[in-house]
């Protein structure tokens, strides 16, 4: 049987794609025909990636289309004539891109009324968490189930040197981390307000680096450093690097001392995971999909208070024996998504079509 998945954009380094690709061998490994098409590919992936274009896209027994976007895809899925599976990784609401961004306002808009126009023309819908797939209950989507993304953990666990890096990294500060787009629903202005709480009555020596792409919302990123400045924050302090290579972001990960998340919207939030994987303990706010993803692990808190959310920074930072409590939890919580519960999962996805 052919298996194929399309996704808008095939990045190195994504996790829908990365999800996408890891499937497909997946498939492979279980008898399947299965192909990977996208839009747009990264030359470091036109050998592994088929663009769309080609023909065979819509050849599929099956076809699995990963949404998180408005696309030409979606239009071409909700016509194809045999078994359709649309896997949703949710769309940030318009509503954090108003002040910033009116072009990804728009998307945003456009994206969940594609998303509307497919309730009819899908076989099964997926969330990638319980989250998700009750936004596609809540649009009428028939049938709906729930299929995690395959996240690569190697990634950021294989035993990798940068020496620079890591001279750079153990100069006595303790290292706080997030990773991901620098965008208003990730609020990081929230995480520079909990850096000058954690200044004023916990500690001054500290870092807070900011690991992804920070160009994509300029208005959003112009007013973090508005803040920085009205804080008077040392600007070595919030260390903004842009995205990395693979290789540095697990050195990163390895050289944080905790991971913070104090995101409005999550969909799922593979660094959660990431940070689990590497022993760093997570500070989370807990809502959308975060409790989900956390699974009791790590430290989630609401509401936002964060005055106390630095009091809990400090005690994950420098408490030992809560550290090491919230390791072995965070380690107990990472079996829920070993490549086995993924296979598991994508055989009962294939036995609900039939395949």
């Amino acid at each position: 049987m052919i298996v194929n998945q399309w996704v808008p954009a095939a990045h190195e380094g994504d996790a829908i794609g990365d999800s996408a690709r890891r499937v497909r061998e997946l498939l492979r490994s279980k008898g399947h025909r299965s192909d990977l098409y996208a839009l747009t590919i990264d030359d470091d992936l036109r050998d592994d990636v088929r663009p769309f274009s080609d023909p065979a896209a819509g050849a599929g027994d099956v076809t699995i289309f990963h949404f998180a976007l408005p696309s030409p895809m979606s239009p071409a899925f909700g016509a194809l004539r045999r078994t359709r599976v649309l896997q949703y990784h949710n769309i940030t609401p318009a509503h954090f891109f108003a002040p910033y961004a009116p072009e990804m306002f728009r998307l945003a808009t456009l994206g969940r009324q594609e998303l509307a126009s497919l309730v009819d023309r899908t076989d099964l819908a997926l969330g990638d968490s319980a989250y998700n797939r009750a936004e596609l209950d809540e649009l009428g989507f028939a049938n709906t189930g729930v299929m995690p993304i395959a996240v690569d953990l190697d990634r950021v666990t294989a035993p990798i040197r940068r020496p620079a890096l890591e001279r750079v990294l153990d100069d006595g500060r303790t290292n706080f981390l997030f990773v991901g787009r620098v965008a208003p629903n990730k609020c990081i202005t929230d995480i520079l307000r909990l850096g000058e709480y954690y200044k004023r009555y916990v500690d001054t020596n500290y870092r807070f680096i900011f690991v992804g792409k920070h160009d994509a919302v300029p208005r959003y990123y112009a007013t973090i450093r508005a803040l920085i400045q009205q804080y008077r924050m040392p600007p070595d302090r919030f260390v903004f690097t842009g995205p990395v290579p693979v290789e540095e972001l697990a050195i990163y990960y390895q050289h944080a001392r905790v991971y913070i998340s104090l995101s409005e919207h999550e969909g799922f939030c593979v660094p959660l995971l990431e940070a689990m994987a590497t022993d760093v303990p997570v500070l989370a706010y807990g809502v959308t999909a975060v409790p989900e993803t956390m699974g009791g692990a790590g430290i989630t808190f609401t509401p936002k208070d964060l005055l106390w959310a630095a009091e809990l920074l400090g005690m994950l930072a420098d408490d030992e024996p809560l550290r090491a409590k919230i390791l072995d939890g965070q380690r107990q919580r990472l079996t829920r998504f070993s490549p086995q519960r993924v296979e598991q999962e994508l055989d009962r996805l294939l036995a609900a079509v039939g395949a």
